[in-house]
């Protein structure tokens, strides 16, 4: 991939993620919606980051059209993360998304850990589970936070503030524990998608924004659970955790005390790693 594709690269991902959603929409569900234009943006500057990154971690794969297809992926120490990758709609089924896998695949190799986050396309789950990935389905929350129903902060764990540069040294050792590798140079990207919370005894650490827990890490559930109520209290409306695997099961009671709706939707896929715990990765950056 080469920065000149990566708005190609973005429109393709919108497209092939909105007809998955439109296929997959269960009754209860809201009407799937285009990636809005912000969320594009963020799309284009967050690959852009892997191309300065990781610049072997990202594939095209094209024809006489132009682009039809692209994976995403980068490595921080022992892991290897795929962050995205899609064909496009109308051209999938041709082994495209196959060879694009494995040339991205190729870039971690040498890595003994894998992550990826899976949409609910069956198509995909077989090629993860092929290529020697474990799925684990993941939980979703959402909806309008009850503030009657969360605990006090004191009575949860530890004291939480706000995080800053100074708290990242700490945060990358803990995810080398959790995951195998620290984020890096990824805490810029999170630092877009929201606050940064951080327990006072640098026992765990979370971004989210008014409407989404974008990612948390901790030394203990203790702490996971004092980070997750800070950010359900300053949720702005509607508020989604959308990445809760079953080894994070403690992220359950709180959310549901504070009235938001338990359901599913795709999977944490794992290789040569157990679910990491407690923890809630982040959809594109894990």
């Amino acid at each position: 991939m080469s920065p000149e594709d990566v708005t190609t690269a973005e429109q393709i991902s919108a497209d092939a993620f909105l007809a998955l959603d439109l296929a997959t929409r269960r009754p209860h569900d809201p009407e799937p919606v285009r990636r809005p234009p912000a969320g594009a943006a963020g799309w284009v500057a967050r690959t852009e980051q892997f191309l300065v990154t990781d610049p072997g971690g990202s594939w095209v794969a094209e024809d006489d059209d132009g682009v039809v297809g692209f994976a995403t992926s980068f490595r921080r120490e022992r892991v290897w993360c795929l962050a995205t990758f899609a064909v496009r709609p109308g051209r999938q089924g041709t082994g495209t998304g196959a060879r694009l896998l494995a040339a991205a695949e190729a870039y971690g190799a040498d890595c003994p850990h894998g992550m990826l986050a899976a949409s609910d396309d069956p198509r995909a789950a077989r090629r993860y589970h092929a290529a020697g990935f474990t799925l684990h389905p993941q939980m979703t929350l959402t909806g309008t936070v009850d503030r009657a129903g969360l605990p006090a902060a004191s009575a949860v764990g530890p004291a939480v503030r706000e995080g800053g540069a100074d708290d990242q040294e700490w945060m990358d050792d803990l995810d080398r524990v959790r995951r195998g590798g620290p984020h890096g140079p990824d805490h810029a990207r999170l630092r877009a998608a929201g606050r940064l919370l951080v327990t006072a005894d640098r026992t765990g650490y979370a971004y989210a924004n008014g409407q989404l827990l974008a990612l948390l890490a901790a030394a203990d559930e203790a702490a996971a659970r004092a980070l997750l109520v800070a950010c359900l209290a300053g949720a702005e409306g509607r508020f989604s955790i959308d990445h809760v695997t079953a080894a994070n099961a403690w992220a359950v009671g709180p959310a549901l005390a504070a009235r938001l709706d338990l359901g599913t939707s795709g999977y944490l896929g794992l290789r040569g790693l157990a679910p990491p715990t407690p923890y809630v990765h982040h959809g594109a950056l894990l």
